[in-house]
């Protein structure tokens, strides 16, 4: 009889989730679940990853992170304000683009305002300085490809495309 895989180093988890403020309002119920590699490749917050290691398919789990444990605290030197006349057009309130923050390594970038020849940036996660709650259920866990492993990512459906 063979038992179901279960979450360890160089397995794929298919994650159905939900993550809400630590007070309980829902910030996202997630409409396509997540399907990362398992094993410290940084593809999810490594308190998910340690709760889910070892559990199988079927697993519930409701997590409380702490803003440390989630995306961090805030760091206002990631906030840029850019001429609006070096901002490509069509990018609005809320889209993203990539900079360089103050260390030239690459970061993403939130338009938070435009205002008048102003642009206000964010280079924080948007769910950066919030303690988060996250309901997590393992739909599923299979060994990951050798390419998936040499990848440090998922291929195929839901995973990475190259």
């Amino acid at each position: 009889m063979s038992s179901s895989p279960t979450v360890a180093k160089d397995t794929v988890v298919t994650v159905k989730y939900k993550v809400s403020e630590a007070h309980g309002r829902l910030i996202e119920d997630a409409q396509h679940p997540l399907v990362y590699l398992h094993g410290g490749y940084e593809n999810t917050l490594p308190k998910i990853e340690e709760a889910l290691d070892g559990q199988a398919k079927g697993f519930k789990i409701s997590l409380d992170l702490a803003v440390a444990d989630a995306f961090g605290e805030r760091d206002e030197s990631l906030c840029r304000v850019i001429p609006r006349s070096e901002f490509p057009p069509g990018v609005k309130i809320g889209g993203q683009l990539q900079g360089l923050n103050d260390a030239g390594q690459p970061q993403i970038y939130t338009v938070m305002k435009i205002k008048g020849p102003e642009v206000h940036l964010d280079g924080n996660h948007p769910l950066a300085g919030r303690a988060l709650k996250f309901d997590l259920q393992i739909l599923d866990v299979r060994p990951a490809s050798a390419e998936e492993i040499a990848h440090g990512h998922v291929h195929g459906e839901h995973g990475h495309q190259h």
